[in-house]
């Protein structure tokens, strides 16, 4: 273990040459970020866990109450004992030829047995109450933290020169509020990750999975070598979009249309022009650039902006998702009222809606005729579902 220990913590990989981790202990001139500083992340990340807890059931719940929306869950389906088996067991979505064989055995049409499959899948969706609530966390956090990010930020230098992120690297010290603000993130970070099992699956889990987990090793990366400084650029710049997506979710789940027509619009302008504009010119250049005039390369900076490259990529897709969503709302609001937050069920990010895939018809009705008069299923001609998920 010893071995293993002192191969991980090789001073070569970490450090810029010539620096050794007794050169960065604690004194009482100064103060430098610490490895074992990051353990404090775990009972922190339980107590934002507990806090969401108490926040979405004493504040967020009667918010969403005081603007009807209802607690109710979707339609339940007729009690069926060999559907039952079917759903649990062998599949949620059952093909044409399994459909045929439920219709013989159970004398049903195939329609009928459709409706109820998609209305046994809406019951494992949580209700509009539990989105708004799980919404109101998020952005009352986001908006929290980054508000904190900006008014620290602005009395940095580095805010405004980029080159103060590396001047007297690694040689930094550590102040309370850049401790505070990292262990903050990396708390939340691990909250988030843990959570995801249990709130509201969506479809892009896995890519979700993926950003936080690569956010987790940018905090604790950038905090062990002491590239905080520009960790915090990192943060606050993507801190920024998120509480406006939120917002625009709540706006949704309350039916406050233009309102989330306008939280929509916003939040597509600040992320785009922060993830694919601010970021890369700015942040990628002084970790790509800039620390390579001043510092130098050395093992973990090329990790580091590895992590930040894929960071970016992830950036790249979902502003990719964005554009297309804006895109495909705009031209389908050609036909009826305009919803950025209601895409194709194809083109969605996540799966949040309650009643996606309820049917406008009766059970009994002809598969072939269960469409609208401008031949697509939903309202005003595409499906209503939950908007993109950009949690980061």
């Amino acid at each position: 273990m010893a071995g293993i220990l002192a191969w991980f913590w090789n001073e070569r990989f970490w450090l810029p040459h010539n620096v050794t981790w007794a050169d960065l202990k604690n004194t009482e001139e100064a103060t430098f970020p610490q490895a074992e500083d990051l353990y404090l992340a775990f009972p922190l990340a339980f107590c934002i866990f507990m806090v969401r807890l108490i926040f979405e059931r004493f504040v967020a719940k009667p918010c969403a109450i005081a603007l009807n929306i209802q607690a109710n869950g979707p339609q339940i389906a007729q009690p069926n004992a060999i559907l039952e088996k079917v759903f649990t067991a062998i599949t949620k979505h059952p093909d044409e030829k399994r459909l045929e064989g439920l219709s013989k055995q159970l004398d049903w049409d195939v329609r009928s047995i459709q409706h109820w499959f998609r209305q046994r899948r809406n019951q494992e969706k949580p209700s509009t109450l539990t989105r708004f609530c799980e919404s109101m966390w998020k952005f009352s956090f986001y908006l929290y933290v980054f508000t904190y990010g900006v008014r620290f930020l602005k009395k940095t230098p580095w805010l405004w020169n980029t080159k103060h992120c590396w001047y007297n690297y690694p040689y930094q010290p550590l102040t309370t509020d850049l401790h505070y603000y990292y262990i903050l993130e990396l708390s939340f970070y691990w909250s988030l990750m843990f959570s995801q099992f249990t709130d509201i699956k969506r479809k892009d889990f896995g890519i979700m999975f993926l950003h936080h987990l690569i956010s987790i090793s940018l905090i604790t990366f950038s905090y062990v070598n002491n590239m905080a400084r520009v960790g915090t650029l990192v943060l606050c710049l993507h801190d920024s979009a998120d509480a406006l997506l939120e917002a625009a979710k709540m706006a949704n789940y309350a039916k406050f249309q233009k309102m989330c027509d306008l939280l929509f619009v916003m939040f597509a302008m600040v992320f785009i022009t922060t993830r694919l504009g601010i970021f890369p010119l700015w942040v990628l250049n002084t970790t790509l650039f800039e620390s390579w005039e001043i510092i130098g390369p050395f093992p973990s900076w090329w990790v580091f902006n590895l992590l930040l490259l894929l960071i970016q990529g992830l950036n790249c897709f979902w502003s990719y998702l964005i554009i297309k969503m804006a895109c495909k709302a705009v031209s389908r609001g050609k036909a009826g009222k305009w919803n950025p937050l209601h895409v194709s069920k194809d083109d969605r990010s996540d799966i949040e809606s309650s009643s996606d895939e309820e049917d406008s018809e009766p059970p009994g009705k002809n598969p072939h005729t269960a469409t609208t008069t401008n031949g697509t299923s939903g309202t005003n001609g595409y499906l209503l579902t939950g908007p993109c998920s950009m949690d980061d």
